[in-house]
This record gives structure tokens, sequence and C-alpha cells, in this order.
């Protein structure tokens, strides 16, 4: 029997003790895009000469016209006002059941939206879903290692010389998605999918292995960080509402289906970024990365998983630091690993006479900010995972950076909140002063900073500014703003307001 993967998952639901029937609209893979490929079956198609699979269009739409829209993991109502063309208050005039200080919508819930139509909406068509994206429970237990051994490609042998190590290609690939936190399998299919890298013994000659430009970027291990860098801009862009048309190698422009899903907006987005024309069509068709992806690890739809739950909320946090001392706020939100989105973390440095890279010692260390098991200690970063259950990739977790190796909390280390978890420094990336950068991630997905769910620590609120690093931390009538100076103007405390 022929198996099919929805574009729009439009479907006879069963929601809060009612049936409701909602339109369909599915596509018809072929047959053989479910076996696994092996060895002698190698997973790679992708044939530019190909042509792409005609796919499903709007028709247009009269201003203000409701249509039916079923709530995906990761909504919100302001994104869902930009893509939509209209307004938070124009959806919840429509959909009265929905709580005016709703979170995230429960995925599956039947909406009414009232659109205003723009040209040039492109394909429904859904590549893969949202929790086949990032590096969360359904990459846990996936070893990267074990499967590029299996395949003849070029991967099992590569090797490279990244953050201080020598890595092989396995390796190199799980650095990539633990940072960037993107499944290790997305990235596999793309590099399979792009430059034969687990069925090619030989890898590709000329450089640039992804089609991404970058002088000096041309490596493998180089390509696959931009491909990450690129994906979590167009995955988190999509999921805010901030990403809401773009233009492809050619500079056609490109406006995602209002109904589409974070992870093929941003796939969409990637591609964008090195094909046009039919090449970008194939890609972001069921002929193209996904064919691929299935052929690897079979179909993604088949597993059914919530990602980001209906009404999530931030559990306590406290400040990073000792309730009586007051630090300073030098980074407003700005992206949790990488540029650009998701603009999830913050930076804040302890109180000193000295600027710069300097050694914090004594009293000024940073504390957890909730209790938590710390899963991951090194010079990439410290997770600290709240559901204690040893896996950064479930659940919520706070991440640090630039923690100073001495005396920095172990691997295994249960803390309570408020207890020491290491020193500020300049160590672990790219820094001007001794400061500790922390974001959260539930279930894998970066939660940014000032979102539906606002980045809050002792009841400061945090809220972007014109530009990344920029931006305030608000509790009551107190603003403090973010500015490397350390004045001032910058201090927050535990005890104040």
């Amino acid at each position: 029997m022929n198996k099919t993967i929805k574009s729009l998952k439009f479907f006879y639901t069963v929601f809060a003790g009612a049936t409701l029937l909602v339109s369909s609209c599915s596509l018809q893979l072929p047959e053989n895009i479910y076996s696994a490929a092996t060895p002698e079956q190698p997973g790679s198609v992708f044939n530019p000469a190909l042509n792409p699979t005609p796919l499903p269009t709007r028709t247009k739409f009269k201003p203000g016209e409701m249509v039916d829209y079923t709530a995906q993991t990761g909504d919100t109502l302001p994104a869902l006002a930009l893509r939509f063309n209209t307004s938070v208050e124009e959806i919840l005039s429509a959909n009265p059941q929905i709580p005016l200080d709703t979170t995230t919508m429960p995925p599956g819930m039947p909406m009414k939206i009232p659109i205003y139509y723009l040209a040039l909406w492109a394909s429904p068509f859904q590549i893969i879903p949202d929790h086949a994206f990032v590096n969360g429970p359904t990459s846990s237990g996936f070893n990267t290692a074990a499967f590029v051994e299996s395949y003849p490609g070029w991967l099992r042998k590569h090797r490279v010389y990244a953050n201080g190590k020598w890595r092989s290609g396995a390796e190199m690939v799980d650095y990539i998605a633990i940072n960037y936190s993107i499944s290790p399998r997305l990235l596999l299919a793309i590099l399979e999918y792009q430059g034969g890298a687990l069925s090619d013994p030989e890898m590709p000659t000329g450089g640039n292995l992804l089609g991404l430009s970058r002088k000096f970027w041309e490596t493998p291990y180089l390509q696959l960080v931009i491909a990450a860098n690129t994906l979590n801009n167009g995955y988190y862009g999509w999921r805010l509402g901030s990403l809401i048309e773009f233009e492809d190698a050619n500079q056609i422009l490109i406006r995602p289906d209002p109904w589409q899903n974070a992870a093929s907006a941003a796939l969409q987005y990637y591609y964008a970024k090195v094909f046009s024309g039919n090449e970008y069509a194939l890609a972001v068709g069921p002929n193209g990365l996904l064919l691929t992806y299935v052929k690897l690890f079979g179909n993604p739809w088949e597993e059914s998983f919530t990602l980001i739950p209906g009404s999530l909320q931030q559990p306590d946090f406290r400040l990073p630091f000792q309730y009586d001392q007051v630090w300073s706020l030098t980074g407003g939100p700005h992206t949790g690993w990488g540029t650009g989105e998701p603009l999830a973390a913050l930076d804040i440095a302890p109180p000193g006479e000295e600027s710069g890279c300097v050694t914090v010692q004594g009293e000024l260390y940073a504390t957890a900010m909730a209790d938590g098991l710390v899963v991951r200690s090194g010079s990439e970063g410290l997770a600290l995972d709240l559901d204690k259950d040893g896996n950064e990739q479930t659940g919520w977790v706070i991440f640090y950076l630039h923690l100073a190796a001495r005396q920095r909390a172990p691997l295994g280390s249960d803390l309570k909140a408020g207890e020491s978890i290491g020193y500020p420094s300049c160590e672990g990336g790219s820094s001007t002063g001794s400061h500790i950068h922390v974001a959260r991630k539930y279930n894998g997905e970066w939660i940014p900073a000032d979102s539906a769910i606002p980045f809050t620590l002792n009841g400061w609120v945090a809220r972007n500014g014109s530009r990344a690093y920029l931006g305030t931390l608000q509790k009551g009538s107190a603003v403090v703003t973010a500015c490397e100076c350390g004045d001032a103007d910058t201090s927050i405390s535990g005890s104040f307001p």
C-alpha cells in the first residue's frame, strides 16, 4: 500500500471532546521512497537535471476572509499574525476560546484566522516536521559514528581539526549538532544530498561542498557550520514571524506559505541560498532532501511528537549570581550559538575595577539559575538539565558559556539553585571581557529571550533592542539597558527593586 506525506496534515481531529472537520491536502510520494538505503543502495538522489514534482498552490483570498488553521507545535499568536498578514487582535476575536495570556498554541487545536492575501506564496508542501529539525528528544540515542561507519562514503574517513582537536567526520557532525542544536540526522541528510557524503567514496572536488560561498570557508566542516547557522536563522525567523520572505540565488522573491511549519520554512530558506529555479524546487519538494532523508532514516512524519506543548511556561529562574551582589547586563538578547537567530542569550558580567579578560575569583562566581544536573561541561559550554534525566535533548536546559575551566562544575554535578557553577571568563569563544552567556532550550529548541515565553530572572524580563546585544531587562518600573561599559545603568541585583 502506498503511504502519503501530508503537506498540511489537515485531518478529522478530536479536540476538547468535539469532532471537527478540517480540509485536507496531501502529496503522494513514490513507493520506493520508504525503502531504506544501504551501502549497496546509497541514499543520495541529488540530480539537478530532474524536473521537480508539481506541487499544489493557494488560491487568492478576500481581505479578512476566515481560513481554517490547525495549530502546530511552537505556534504563537504574534507569529501567526505576521505570517497571515493579520493582527493578534483579529485572531483573538475570531477564536474566543484562546486566553489573552496564552503563550504557545496547543498543537492540533483548530483555529479560524482572518487572512490578508499576499502574492507569491510558495507551495504548502511540508518537508520535515519540527521534531526532526532540532537536536531534541527524537534525536536522542542516535549513534552518528556507527551510522557513518556503515556507509562507504568519504565522510567515514574524513578528519577535521576543530576547536583544538582532531575530529572524525561523525564527530564533526555531532559537534555542530550539539552546538547549534540541530538534528545530526538532518545534517547527514544534507551532506548526502549535496555532497554524497555517505554514498560516494570520493569527496567532490572544487571546495564549497554545500554551495555556500564565503572566502576561506570552503572546507566541509566550515560549509556545514554556515549551513547550520543559516538553518537556525530560517527556523527561528519563521518561528517568531520575523522572516516571512526571502530571495533565492537568482534574487527571486519567495514567501513561505502561511500554513508552513518552521522546519520546512528553514529548509526553504537554506536552499534559497544556493539554488534557484528547478534546482530549488527539486530540493524543497518530495523528491529532494526529503527523499534522501527518508531513504536514510525512514519517514519522519510517521513519528508523532509534540516538540513544544501548548501554554509552555518557563520555570522560576534566579539571576546567575549571588542574591546580595550587583552584576552588569553587558549583552542584551543575542544568538544562543553562532550568529543571528535565535536571539536566545544574555551576557552578564561581575563587578570589578578592571575591564577586559581578567581572572575572576573569590565570591564572584556564577551560580545555578535553578536546580539541575550538569550534563555537559567543557570549553563549548555547560548544560544544566533541569529535569535531571541526564539528557540535554529533553525538557528545560540552561546553557552557560564562557565559564573558566578552573572550578567549572564538572559533568554529573547535581546543583541546587544558587550554588556555584563556575567563574566568568573569556574562555570558550570570542569575548572582550570576562562574563557569562546564558540561554534556554526546551526539548532541544532554543527559546528566544524576547518571545511569548520571555527570559525571566528573579522577575527581570528580557526585551530585544534595535539589534542583537542591545536590549533591556525590566522589573516593574526599573529598566536596565545592556552595555559593554558595565556602568551603573547596567546594574542588576536580585534584591532590587
